[in-house]
C-alpha cells in the first residue's frame, strides 16, 4: 500500500499526511495525477526539511466546521468522540496526557457511531464501516485523519514504536499498524 520508501511507523504517518496535503492542494485524484508532489512532500517530512502544522490548525478547522457526525454526517445526538480512544494505555501517563484526553483528539460523532467505534483505531473502524472499499484509507475525512495522525504520532513516540514496522504481524507495513499502538 505505501510507497517503497515508507519503512517505519513514522514514515507511514508522514506518508498519510503528505497524501492529505496532496489532495488539498491538487484535488482528490492527486495520488493518480501528480504522485511526485506527494512523494516530495513525504520525503521533505522524512528528511525534516518540512514540518506539519501545529494541531491548533485542525482545532480551528474543527471549530469552523459544520456540527455533524464526522463518520456518518448525522446532525442529531452528537457527542464528543476521542479519535484515539481516551482509554489508551501505552504507559501510565496516558490518562493525564493532554494530547489524548484534550480537545486536540476530539471530534463530533453521533451516539451510534461513537458506540460502534468504542476503542478502535481510526483505520480499523473506517475499514469496518467500508469493507468493500479497497482504498478506504484514501476516503477518510481529512480533518479527522489529520487530527488522528498528529495524536497517534505522539502515542507511538511514547511507546517507542516510531521506528518500528509491521506492528500487527501481518507481514507488511500498512495503516492498521498505526492503530496497533492503541491495543498494546
Amino acid at each position: 500500500m505505501p510507497d517503497k520508501d515508507v519503512k517505519t511507523i513514522r514514515d507511514l504517518i508522514w506518508y498519510q499526511y503528505a497524501k492529505i496535503i496532496g489532495k488539498s492542494a491538487l484535488g482528490p485524484e492527486a495520488k493518480q495525477n501528480d504522485y511526485g508532489f506527494i512523494k516530495k512532500t513525504f520525503l521533505d517530512f522524512k528528511n525534516s526539511s518540512k514540518e506539519w502544522s501545529d494541531i491548533l490548525r485542525e482545532d480551528r478547522q474543527f471549530v469552523q466546521s459544520e456540527r455533524k457526525c464526522i463518520y456518518c454526517g448525522r446532525a442529531e445526538g452528537l457527542q464528543w468522540e476521542h479519535i484515539v480512544p481516551k482509554t489508551i494505555r501505552v504507559n501510565e501517563h496516558c490518562s493525564s496526557c493532554e494530547r489524548v484526553q484534550g480537545i486536540h483528539n476530539q471530534i463530533w460523532a453521533c451516539g451510534d457511531c461513537n458506540e460502534i467505534k468504542k476503542q478502535k483505531g481510526l483505520y480499523t473502524f473506517w475499514h469496518e464501516r467500508n469493507p468493500d472499499d479497497r482504498k478506504f484509507y484514501d476516503h477518510i475525512p481529512p480533518l479527522l485523519e489529520k487530527k488522528y495522525l498528529k495524536t497517534i504520532y505522539y502515542c507511538h513516540e511514547c511507546h517507542g514504536t516510531l521506528e518500528a514496522s509491521d506492528l500487527n504481524g501481518d507481514g507488511k507495513l500498512n495503516v492498521f499498524d498505526l492503530d496497533r499502538c492503541i491495543v498494546f
